[in-house]
């Protein structure tokens, strides 16, 4: 009897109150997505910025005819790539006040994902990050979780079953897989639960409680390393349990996201995979009470045109995901010529997508440091915003917005020059003093006039110990490695 009134009462359970907390805070995600590449635009893919998107389409199409379309799907390819991009990002902003408002959700949505793919598709390298993809894929499925009414209050209805379920495969797959590889990569730290004493001076942008996190004792970081391993691994098999044990994963989830926020600036993922775990929680967990909406009325649950066309979404985003999700774990699905077929066909949309960050971890700080010489003998470093560089500045707190620069020089120093040549064009932008790209960097040195030269030195960056600090007020300390690029001149 009591399995049965507990089955009855899960069956009765309604997601307004979470649903509609997550559509704004997805609304929030993309106004400060679109905002934060509206300032760096210029810089990164502007007519004269570092890899134009004025270009880059042309070539690819030079490149793969017709087949460029479907590989780089944008609206850049209708309305071009010199001033579409900002008015793009500004018409990102402007849907997602719409969405948070409940102004047309389910359209806003639609037009949110098709113009932040297109920023994605035109950003290139600089928006090759696991979270861009989450929030297309989040938004894609949102599409099918919002009211489809041109006017609607956001938490006042219960989403259909079946796209709520997908949003908590969504969540389930994240964190799983973001597990699963750190153990099936081989990287010892991972094994021996050694990474976390690398990790908070190694990762791209630490805060500075990392600096402080760093130096907690061994056994401490063990530890930490060992719940992190469990939470990824363990707890997501707990969404599809009971009514409790999915409330205490969705809210573990989220004390993990808010701890990762405090010791790293990972843009805007914290914020949307917390909000992605509130959408778990159902309405009495809220102290909600009295009737909740229908998401379909009873006379359209079966054939109205949402309910079938979130079926057949549904249906086919499981099972593309869950044989990706296979493919990375088994070697016959990963040889099936079908599986890579399907694979390859999705993957331009970056909707339906494998995750998981960290799988190797990188046990030292290269770090790229760009000077400028008029003379070629003295060199005065230009500044990141946010990168180490100043010895005694102190890290800073910059999510849920990317500098973008800042994070692709972090994984250009980690690789061999000749596989990141667009650093050399970055030191040309700044040979002839091109102020879109300059307004990336915190300190130019040569405000007046640009240099004659340009060289990038990489060295190895470690955080100074508590006696270090205390006598010398530096956070960092480094050591030359090599000279990543010879210097370079107009000449």
């Amino acid at each position: 009897m009591e399995r049965t009134d507990a089955g009855e009462a899960a069956a009765r359970a309604t997601y307004a109150r979470g649903t509609g907390l997550f559509l704004r805070a997805l609304a929030v995600v993309h106004a400060i997505a679109f905002a934060s590449f509206w300032t760096q635009s210029a810089g990164l893919v502007g007519p004269e910025g570092i890899l134009p998107a004025v270009r880059f389409f042309p070539l690819a199409h030079a490149q793969l005819g017709a087949a460029a379309y479907w590989e780089a799907p944008s609206l850049c390819w209708i309305f071009g790539a010199g001033t579409f991009l900002p008015v793009a990002c500004g018409a990102g902003v402007a849907l997602s006040a719409l969405l948070f408002c409940g102004i047309a959700p389910a359209l806003c949505l639609i037009l949110l994902w098709a113009l932040y793919l297109s920023l994605c598709c035109a950003g290139q390298i600089f928006y090759d990050f696991q979270w861009d993809a989450l929030l297309l894929e989040a938004t894609l499925i949102a599409v099918f979780l919002a009211p489809w009414r041109w006017r609607a209050r956001l938490d006042a209805s219960d989403p259909p079953p079946l796209a709520r379920w997908l949003i908590w495969w969504l969540l389930f797959r994240l964190m799983l897989l973001s597990g699963l590889v750190k153990l099936t990569s081989g990287d010892p730290t991972w094994r021996h639960l050694t990474a976390l004493t690398f990790h908070y001076e190694t990762q791209p942008l630490p805060t500075p409680v990392a600096w402080y996190a760093a130096h907690l004792p061994l056994g401490w970081q063990r530890l930490s390393c060992a719940l992190l391993l469990g939470i990824e691994i363990l707890v997501p098999w707990a969404l599809f349990a009971s009514r409790t044990w999915r409330h205490t994963a969705a809210l573990v989830f989220v004390g993990l996201q808010a701890l990762i926020a405090l010791t790293g600036n990972y843009t805007f993922f914290n914020l949307l995979t917390a909000a992605l775990s509130l959408a778990c929680l159902d309405d009495r967990w809220w102290g909600r009470r009295g009737p909740v909406e229908t998401a379909f009325p009873p006379a359209q649950e079966a054939l109205g045109l949402q309910a079938r066309l979130t079926r057949i979404f549904v249906y086919c985003a499981i099972f593309c995901t869950a044989l990706e999700a296979l493919a990375d774990f088994v070697p016959a699905v990963a040889r099936s010529s079908a599986v890579g077929f399907m694979a390859e066909s999705v993957a331009p949309f970056r909707s339906l997508n494998n995750y998981g960050l960290f799988a190797v971890m990188t046990t030292e700080r290269p770090q790229l440091v760009i000077e400028g010489s008029d003379d070629g003998r003295d060199w005065q470093e230009y500044e990141l915003p946010h990168q180490p560089g100043d010895l005694g500045r102190r890290p800073d707190f910059v999510a849920p917005g990317q500098p973008r620069l800042d994070w692709q020089l972090w994984f250009a120093a980690l690789a061999p020059p000749s596989q990141n040549p667009w650093v050399e064009t970055l030191g040309a932008n700044l040979l002839r003093g091109d102020p879109a790209v300059l307004a990336l960097f915190a300190r130019n040195p040569f405000p007046h006039r640009p240099p004659h030269f340009i060289r990038v030195v990489r060295y190895l960056y470690r955080f100074t110990d508590p006696a270090d600090r205390a006598r010398t007020g530096n956070w960092w300390r480094r050591t030359p490695q090599d000279l990543y690029l010879s210097p370079i001149s107009l000449r």
